[in-house]
């Protein structure tokens, strides 16, 4: 015959053992709700953090384009910068040209400094000067 003891120790341990799987049970369920929150959270965070950097640098881009084509701001026109910058860009003289409206061999007579460009082609390529590389290409494409 057994022990009353020791089967009280044992209904007392397998009760004891129900009742923590009975809290773990609630605390996992919770748990795993948290970290759904969280996990959700950051994809929130890091997609405004895209849209502030997007924000950011089309807000720079206009102010840039605000202040270079600025009518009552004098240009300066340098040949070697315009061809380091349609070098940059990665375009022929001709898809250069097409951008400012004007033929490649103009383009190509400016970078060797055999003519200038008037006032209102300084203002059309201070214009260019603000595209980025892929808004430069696919205007020129187009």
């Amino acid at each position: 015959m057994t022990n009353i003891a020791s089967v009280f120790k044992a209904e007392i341990s397998r009760i004891a053992r129900k009742e923590v799987r009975s809290e773990i049970d609630s605390l996992r369920k919770a748990s795993a709700q948290y970290r759904g929150a969280i996990a959700q959270l950051k994809r929130d965070v890091a997609e405004l953090q895209r849209q502030f950097k997007r924000s950011g640098r089309s807000a720079a881009a206009q102010s840039r384009a605000t202040k270079e084509t600025d009518a009552a701001t004098p240009r300066r026109f340098s040949a070697t910068r315009l061809s380091a910058h349609r070098t940059k860009l990665g375009l022929s003289a001709a898809a250069y040209g097409k951008l400012v409206g004007m033929s490649g061999a103009t383009i190509y007579l400016w970078e060797q400094g055999k003519s200038r460009p008037n006032a209102q082609q300084l203002q059309q390529l201070a214009a260019i000067r603000t595209l980025g590389k892929r808004a430069a290409l696919d205007k020129a494409r187009s």
